[in-house]
């Protein structure tokens, strides 16, 4: 559709549970790419609604810190100032909720529960909230006037809102919105994915240097319990948390990238040692990060919409 004259816009979003950490961004420095290739519009929703009827211990005041807080991370990753607009479904309910009723009307009960497995205990702002958040897949051609098409760089847990979004595009008249999945960032634990609820698995932006190092330095690896036998046996880098991390963001020659498969493969690279590279990597990028959040806080208004 792009290479035959065709308007597009981007759409990505934040759900504000707490800091920020280095998996989060991943999607972001995606969209940013595309926003930049393209030169096209942004809009980049802040689900404060859904972490505060999802996370029964947050009040509404602590979700809308973490949100202008979320917010400042998402400016210093680089967003076009005149291409993004930002908004708290909260603050831009006004514009959000003729469309999102729209989308609802044509969502049965049956098919959230299918999809997002509600029960009789779920509360019923719960069930109304795909709605809120399919709705910006929309909006763009509502302010164009005309069915424009919208790509969604997004986490992969975030695609059933999207699937249900792209059954209901049809029977509202617009195109059906375009999904970019963007894998978990691993756990330093080696889990799946870091996790917002286990601080040590993740590499927030608030975390000092001393913080950074700490958690690198305890951190799962693919590597064999003695230097003896890593030298011998060599590690394996396909489950080692310090190797992807240096695959997806903090090694971008990919020649350099092999290089370090193979030494982790054939014990010529130590865990130990591989962890102190990363962890000055992290700690630069991060200083860098930092002084471009700290900024961010006199641009907010440049970004943030409201009604």
């Amino acid at each position: 559709s792009y290479e035959k004259g065709e308007e597009f816009y981007l759409y990505t979003g934040r759900g504000p549970s707490g800091h920020t950490h280095i998996g989060h961004l991943i999607p972001w420095i995606l969209t940013k790419w595309l926003q930049e290739k393209f030169n096209v519009e942004l809009l980049f929703q802040v689900t404060d609604d859904e972490k505060f009827l999802f996370n029964l211990p947050l009040t509404i005041e602590e979700v809308r810190k973490y949100a202008y807080e979320n917010i400042l991370d998402i400016i210093a990753v680089g967003f076009q100032p005149g291409k993004t607009k930002i908004f708290l479904d909260t603050e831009y309910i006004g514009k959000l909720y003729p469309l999102a009723i729209q989308v609802a009307k044509r969502i049965t009960f049956s098919t959230a529960k299918a999809v997002f497995g509600f029960t009789d205990s779920s509360n019923i702002g719960m069930i109304f909230f795909t709605s809120i958040q399919a709705t910006p897949a929309f909006l763009g051609s509502i302010m164009r006037g005309k069915p424009t098409r919208c790509l969604i760089p997004l986490a992969v847990d975030q695609d059933p809102h999207f699937r249900v979004a792209r059954d209901v595009a049809p029977k509202l008249g617009f195109p059906k919105p375009s999904i970019l999945h963007a894998k978990f960032f691993p756990s330093l634990l080696g889990a799946d994915k870091m996790s917002s609820s286990d601080p040590q698995s993740a590499i927030y932006t608030v975390d000092s240097d001393s913080e950074v190092r700490r958690k690198i330095m305890n951190a799962f690896t693919g590597g064999q319990p003695t230097v003896k036998e890593q030298r011998k046996k060599g590690g394996n880098p396909d489950i080692c948390p310090i190797y992807q991390y240096c695959m997806y963001l903090f090694e971008p020659d990919d020649h350099k990238l092999k290089e370090v498969y193979y030494a982790c493969k054939s014990g010529k690279l130590l865990c130990g040692e591989h962890k102190q590279i990363l962890a000055e990597k992290v700690i630069k990028f991060l200083k860098e990060h930092r002084k471009r959040r700290e900024k961010a806080k006199d641009m907010l208004e440049d970004f943030i919409v409201r009604d």
